[in-house]
């Protein structure tokens, strides 16, 4: 699999990546087995950029990915995040920092984070203290490249005053584009930038169901406005357009909807979450489809606005400054 460059600091990952929320919440039971042979697979297709946080599971997510490429560490890109507490408020405090960042290089079982998240803003804690706790992590060792997660331009700047961000991670896919207009930042400050839930949390993969129809745990049966009547018939219906424009080409929804990413900047990076080995074969295989100007255009315009609904319930849309 090709390689793509996040920031101007080094880091370089595979043109896709792998998100491992999934592998411990959010997306109802998961088996762990089944999640270790789907992230060694990954790896087998050549994917070397694998994404956790201390929020998925409290560890287990860490854990899992850490048993997963122990075998094959040297050969990776870990990125973990910080930044939240217990009761889903946020906490960048320094010692706190300190603290998730020593609890991840254990859960990992690894003697350096490759990538390390503000998995949030947090309003109470300047960036700048949050930039400099990183940096001493860096100097220490314990630290490569830092990354911020669903910040805007004025935050990006600040933090990279004080420790240059290699990475900003923002939900980006066909369904959400909000994004877009920060990268004039990025490509002026040197930032890559890495899109999760690229598959807009599966709603692009077409195996869909309306939200009462998933399991309680899974964020999709109540809190994901998407799948809610009204907007659900909307978007499902755009993803039969989709179909048919992937139908045309012998590929699959979420192979378009992947490539369509890769192709929008040379540093993005989708991180498409699976627990299914099949499914992580699919995906890898969207990194050598290439689309043409036509193709792009086509997908866009099956949904010109994104998707209908948000992205998150009322209150729980990150503020970007």
């Amino acid at each position: 699999m090709q390689q793509r460059s996040l920031g101007t600091q080094g880091l370089t990952v595979s043109a896709l990546g792998y998100g491992a929320m999934g592998v411990s919440m959010a997306y109802g039971p998961s088996d762990e087995q089944a999640s270790i042979a789907t992230i060694r697979r990954a790896h087998e297709l050549g994917v070397t950029f694998f994404d956790t946080a201390e929020l998925y599971g409290w560890g287990e997510s860490e854990q899992i990915v850490g048993r997963a490429v122990k075998d094959f560490r040297d050969d990776v890109v870990i990125a973990t995040k910080f930044g939240y507490t217990r009761e889903f408020g946020y906490d960048s405090r320094p010692d706190h920092i300190r603290e998730v960042a020593d609890n991840s290089l254990r859960h990992l079982g690894v003697d350096t984070i490759d990538v390390l998240y503000q998995h949030r803003v947090d309003p109470t804690v300047p960036i700048e203290d949050v930039a400099g706790t990183v940096k001493e992590l860096v100097d220490a060792g314990k630290v490569r490249y830092f990354g911020l997660s669903e910040a805007g331009p004025r935050t990006i700047r600040r933090a990279h005053a004080v420790q240059p961000v290699s990475v900003l991670q923002t939900e980006y896919s066909v369904f959400e584009r909000d994004v877009e207009p920060l990268f004039a930042t990025l490509e002026e400050l040197g930032i890559g930038f890495v899109a999760y839930s690229p598959l807009g949390r599966g709603f692009l993969t077409g195996a869909v169901k309306p939200a009462s129809e998933y399991d309680p745990t899974d964020m999709r049966n109540a809190l994901d406005p998407r799948w809610q009547p009204g907007n659900y018939e909307k978007n499902l219906e755009a993803v039969q357009t989709l179909r048919a424009l992937a139908t045309s080409k012998g590929v699959t929804v979420a192979q378009l909807a992947l490539a369509w990413l890769l192709a929008q900047r040379g540093y993005v990076v989708p991180i498409p979450g699976t627990r299914s080995v099949s499914r992580v074969e699919e995906n890898a295989a969207a990194a050598e489809l290439e689309l043409t100007a036509e193709d792009l255009a086509a997908v866009r315009a099956a949904l010109p606005n994104g998707s209908f609904g948000a992205r998150y319930g009322r209150g729980m849309v990150p503020a970007w400054d």
